[in-house]
């Protein structure tokens, strides 16, 4: 009986330890699936973030190859409107005619209005302007010299026509190069934008032209 008992203990335990053996192996094999699959997730995931980034790396490869690309377009954009919005500030004050005062006060807030859109564009596209690019820093310098030159200068009936001859030169480089921008960038929010702003650019050249051409003629 004795016997017989000792013989099922053992038979029993071999069992047990088969058993268990199993179950370890299983639940290894479990673990290095999930470990697996982990692993699987965090190399789908880092692809689709590297497709994401080449796919914004190529977008902004297309406009840097024309000089424009979203921070550049922002920061000319915002020079151009600050410089204009100066001067325009300047002639309210010093200007003699009636109309080129007017006009300056039309400069004034249409351009602070365009340099609101540009803080919504940079929002929208998670973009800083850059303003030390060379079309900004170019802008930016032209118009710091164009200030001090209507600063110094005497008011008076060659005053207004100095300012307004500014006035057209100014916009029309200005609208040459957002057209420019507005063909060469790929997004098509921003390039809807630009279009806008040209609009209105065009509309300031061609105000300052009549003025001179039929208010301030001599």
């Amino acid at each position: 009986m004795n016997r017989k008992r000792t013989t099922a203990l053992i038979a029993f335990s071999v069992a047990s330890a088969s058993l268990g053996a199993c179950k370890g192996k299983d639940y290894a094999a479990d673990t290095a699936a999930a470990r697996t699959d982990s692993a699987a997730g965090r190399v789908d995931s880092a692809t689709r973030a590297n497709a994401d980034s080449m796919a914004h790396k190529d977008s902004m490869a297309n406009t840097a190859r024309s000089g424009w690309t979203e921070p550049n377009i922002l920061g000319y954009a915002w020079a151009a409107s600050n410089g204009e919005i100066k001067l325009g500030q300047l002639a309210e004050t010093k200007a003699t005619n009636a109309k080129v005062k007017a006009f300056a006060r039309e400069m004034v807030a249409d351009h602070r209005a365009m340099l609101a859109d540009g803080k919504t564009w940079a929002t929208k596209l998670k973009a800083t302007p850059d303003t030390v690019a060379d079309n900004a820093h170019d802008i930016l310098n032209h118009g710091r010299d164009e200030l001090k030159d209507l600063t110094d200068k005497k008011a008076g009936a060659d005053w207004d026509k100095d300012y307004i001859d500014k006035m057209i030169d100014d916009h029309q480089k200005v609208l040459d190069k957002l057209q420019d921008a507005s063909k060469n960038t790929t997004n098509a929010d921003l390039r809807a934008d630009l279009e806008k702003a040209t609009g209105k650019v065009q509309q300031h050249l061609t105000k300052a032209q009549d003025i001179k051409n039929n208010v301030l003629k001599s």
